[in-house]
């Protein structure tokens, strides 16, 4: 019996190779959907209850429910690193392509995360600069999660220096990085002073697209701390998935407009002398 031409082998083996990346991405997608809620029903079902009962936030580190749950923002130790904490809304909120965080009297939710970057210095031996500090939001592609949340943590190193040598020329409109961040492209704004106040990050962005509502959640936002000549501020980094990845990410997450890969969840800067 004649053995197989090395055609039909090389066939059968693109067929296995094939069949095997389906079973891997059909298995992905199975399990996305079956824990895509876990962090809502952590803040719903324990976070919100035991803190209207005991004034406790458990397991959440703290419940602000002052502008009712309606407002309310709960802070959550994430379990990925010793310093990074999740910011998440006490209602409904899927992610950054929902209409309700670019209503007029949405919370600035970006706000409470850069205020919760003095937890991630509390976890640290020492304090460190407001410059060492990030949090992102992802692309619906890029995150497991079916609540928005926001990621507190440092910033990694190699970003850091990259927006200190990129800082002067940021200016307060919408420009393209003149360097790649991790490899992907990004757009920067800059946003002065200490705090934002009433800027919200979400409201800038879709301020810059034509289609806020077709076109947000395909980008991921990073908002980092910064000084320049004498100056303080932030600067407002977007990102974006590619077309195809947010086309398919109602189905399947493919890890793309990822801001959160700017930070660092094991928080290296803390190490300098």
């Amino acid at each position: 019996m004649l053995s197989r031409s090395p055609v039909k082998r090389l066939l059968a083996l693109a067929s296995a190779l094939l069949l095997g990346a389906i079973f891997v991405i059909a298995a992905t997608s199975i399990w996305q959907v079956t824990h895509a809620d876990a962090l809502w029903k952590i803040v719903q079902g324990s976070c919100i209850p035991d803190m209207q009962r005991n004034r406790v936030a458990s397991p959440c580190v703290s419940v602000d429910l002052s502008g009712g749950v309606a407002n309310g923002v709960a802070v959550l130790k994430d379990v990925t690193g010793n310093t990074q904490y999740l910011i998440i809304p006490t209602q409904k909120i899927t992610g950054i392509e929902s209409s309700a965080i670019l209503e007029p009297t949405a919370v600035n939710y970006f706000s409470n995360a850069w205020a919760a970057t003095d937890l991630v210095s509390q976890r640290l031996p020492h304090t460190l600069e407001r410059t060492d500090f990030a949090v992102a939001i992802n692309s619906v592609s890029g995150r497991s999660q079916n609540q928005l949340h926001i990621h507190v943590d440092c910033i990694q190193p190699a970003v850091k220096l990259a927006l200190q040598q990129a800082g002067p020329e940021i200016q307060t409109t919408w420009q393209k990085l003149p360097i790649k961040l991790m490899g992907h492209e990004y757009r920067a704004l800059w946003i002065p002073g200490s705090q934002l106040g009433s800027r919200n990050p979400f409201d800038l962005l879709a301020a810059s697209l034509h289609h806020p509502g077709q076109e947000m959640g395909g980008h991921t936002l990073v908002l980092a701390g910064a000084e320049r000549s004498n100056e303080t501020g932030f600067i407002l980094l977007d990102g974006k998935a590619p077309t195809f990845a947010v086309a398919v990410s109602p189905w399947l997450k493919l890890g793309l407009g990822v801001g959160e890969e700017l930070e660092d969840h094991h928080c290296r800067l803390a190490n300098r002398p």
